[in-house]
């Protein structure tokens, strides 16, 4: 199965493209305030995908080659990728509450546990305690199932296509790095706006780039190690679905939250992220790059 170098290009320019058209409702309009956001977040993320999608098409591969490639299977190990799903669901909430606990540690953070005052006035006299429990308990469950279904649509095209491309042209350490670069500048038509760091406005468009290659590395992992890109999406969907936002669950309304430092998505978490960055390739390395999964040799 082998590629051609144009479509890298391909892909890259439907996935930026389609993101930026898709985003133009923000730029044109209220920015981060715009009632469009909730909608314009979740249709960028199918991008990827429509990338994948522009390079089968132009390849004229069977879909069973396209699935393989891209890793829609379990991989060669089942029980290895259900493992390293079951691991991913439990334990990337795990890793956000000790980034909490780190940032807290070292001043980063202030929370409130005993009065939740980040979650005072909510409607109809909810109790916050009540509220915490239930969002937890759903982010855990149907909300990791409802956001898996747009994770796929990112994770499809960054560690199903893209990921194994780039191994296969510069190897697995770089092309792990180079992945997490361009999926974190994908993220500009909404970090440019300041989306994930209002306090730092448009320099969140490159300070994201930080995140995304270092979790890139973990998540890129997965896909590597298993064959399957199912384990990326989860990682990619309990993440979404509530271990960023824990941190304004429990933080204190006196000194708010900022995720440029507190949580697992500021600068404490990517110190936690990093350990296990460098930690599962060296434990449980994947010794070559896997097969490429681009274009296969059109059907005769």
């Amino acid at each position: 199965m082998r590629s051609r170098r144009s479509d890298l290009t391909v892909f890259v320019l439907v996935a930026y493209g389609l993101a930026w058209l898709t985003a133009l409702p923000l730029w044109t309009g209220a920015g981060l305030s715009s009632s469009w956001l909730p909608l314009v977040g979740i249709a960028l993320m199918f991008t990827p995908a429509i990338g994948v999608l522009a390079v089968w098409r132009r390849s004229g591969a069977r879909r069973a080659e396209v699935a393989a490639a891209t890793g829609l299977g379990l991989g060669p190990s089942r029980r290895r990728t259900l493992l390293l799903i079951l691991a991913v669901w439990l334990g990337t909430p795990l890793v956000a509450a000790l980034a909490i606990a780190l940032s807290v540690a070292v001043g980063a953070l202030s929370v409130d546990l005993a009065g939740l005052s980040m979650l005072r006035g909510l409607p109809g006299g909810i109790d916050p305690q009540v509220f915490l429990a239930v969002q937890v308990i759903s982010g855990l469950t149907i909300g990791t199932l409802i956001t898996a279904i747009p994770a796929f649509g990112e994770e499809w095209g960054w560690r199903g296509w893209l990921l194994p491309h780039l191994t296969e042209r510069f190897g697995v350490a770089r092309g792990l790095l180079v992945s997490g670069v361009i999926w974190g500048l994908w993220h500009a038509p909404l970090t440019l706006l300041g989306y994930n760091y209002p306090t730092i406005g448009p320099w969140a468009a490159l300070y994201f780039v930080g995140f995304t290659v270092i979790y890139g590395v973990i998540i890129g992992w997965l896909r590597l190690y298993s064959g399957s890109v199912w384990p990326s999406v989860v990682a990619h969907s309990v993440l979404n679905a509530g271990s960023v936002s824990l941190v304004f669950l429990v933080g204190d309304a006196r000194q708010p939250p900022d995720l440029v430092f507190a949580g697992i998505s500021g600068l404490v978490g990517w110190a936690v992220l990093a350990v296990i960055a460098v930690a599962l390739p060296r434990l449980l390395p994947v010794r070559r790059a896997a097969p490429i999964a681009a274009s296969p040799r059109p059907a005769e």
